[in-house]
């Protein structure tokens, strides 16, 4: 006989524990999965601009439905960077109808990625914009002065990101640009035009246009939103000034669009950036910084194999043509340059 009494063994009803009541999970009445949804019936949209986590973006491109609507990213992608020029997957409602909220559920693979760092010793990479092929570097004549070794850093990063560079010289009429031009007579294949009050080449640079995603580049108050809305007018993008005293231009573009291009030929993108004083190259592979000199390039093929290039490497074939006067009046501006972006580098 037990000490517990006449008790049947498989009798648990003492130990029932049906009625303890349990507490519900505080995020969420399902359990915790990985698995997430295929999202098969999601369409593909162009992101044409972000604004305080909202999304425009457009359904259905060159298709009779073509329209816009406004999305959010989903939870899973918070971690992911989601920028002007992305093709992404979207759900929900995407009818674009006012007060209709649809939801990115994916990013589809990007052709190209151009990125630009606070410095050139920050790691930290902003992206700038995605699937551009194309990049027009807007710099004026004068007020404010061009910067050679700025625009040598713009095609650095577009040389980096696989996008082809085009240079437009604006406020020629303040100033005559050859000096200028002249430092980038030895960049193979650059397409450069010139820009003046009352002649500023659209159809030109519209032509270049056509086809595809362009994305303008400038220093802030070089006029680069002034020739946006020339080849956009429906853009109404901000135009500025440029302060008297201190020669700099005031940021009147804040942040990062897609527009539609319309030309004669047929239409492509206008991706216009906010202007910037500063473009850090901290993430660009060095190897790619000699490769923009394509005049330099060619002649440091007689290097000496792990030549640095820097004004304390023995035996530079570079620096010994640039003495020579081979490359010409500017070969020591553009040596100059690139020995200063190597030696950024260097240093880190």
């Amino acid at each position: 006989m037990s000490w517990l009494g006449d008790v049947d063994d498989d009798d648990e009803s003492d130990f029932d524990e049906a009625s303890i009541r349990t507490r519900p999970n505080p995020k969420s009445n399902r359990p915790r999965t990985k698995r997430r949804p295929a999202h098969a019936d999601a369409r593909i949209a162009r992101v044409l601009g972000v604004d305080r986590g909202r999304y425009t973006v457009l359904v259905d491109e060159d298709a009779p439905d073509e329209h816009t609507a406004l999305s959010v990213r989903a939870r899973e992608l918070r971690k992911t960077p989601i920028v002007t020029g992305d093709l992404v997957r979207i759900v929900g409602d995407t009818s674009g109808g006012e007060g209709t909220l649809s939801r990115i559920v994916g990013v589809q693979e990007r052709t190209s990625l151009l990125r630009r760092s606070a410095d050139d010793t920050d790691q930290v990479e902003r992206i700038v914009v995605a699937n551009a092929d194309q990049m027009l570097i807007v710099v004026a004549a004068a007020d404010p002065e061009p910067r050679e070794r700025l625009v040598d850093r713009y095609l650095i990063a577009a040389l980096d990101a696989g996008i082809r560079p085009l240079l437009v010289v604006t406020k020629t009429d303040l100033a005559d640009p050859t000096g200028f031009l002249s430092h980038f007579d030895g960049v193979e294949g650059l397409q450069v035009f010139t820009s003046a009050r009352g002649a500023m080449p659209v159809e030109q640079i519209g032509r270049h246009l056509t086809g595809h995603a362009t994305v303008f580049v400038g220093h802030s108050g070089v006029g680069k939103s002034t020739l946006v809305n020339a080849l956009v007018p429906e853009a109404r993008r901000a135009t500025g000034h440029v302060n008297v005293v201190t020669g700099r231009g005031r940021h009147t573009s804040s942040s990062t669009v897609s527009l539609r291009y319309h030309g004669e030929d047929g239409s492509g993108w206008v991706i216009d950036t906010p202007g910037v004083r500063s473009f850090g190259l901290g993430h660009v592979d060095p190897a790619n910084i000699l490769a923009a000199f394509t005049d330099l390039a060619a002649v440091a093929q007689e290097c000496p194999r792990g030549c640095t290039h820097l004004p304390d490497a023995p035996d530079c074939a570079i620096a010994e043509a640039v003495a020579e006067g081979r490359l010409g009046p500017n070969g020591p501006a553009r040596l100059d340059s690139l020995q200063r972006l190597l030696g950024t580098f260097a240093d880190k």
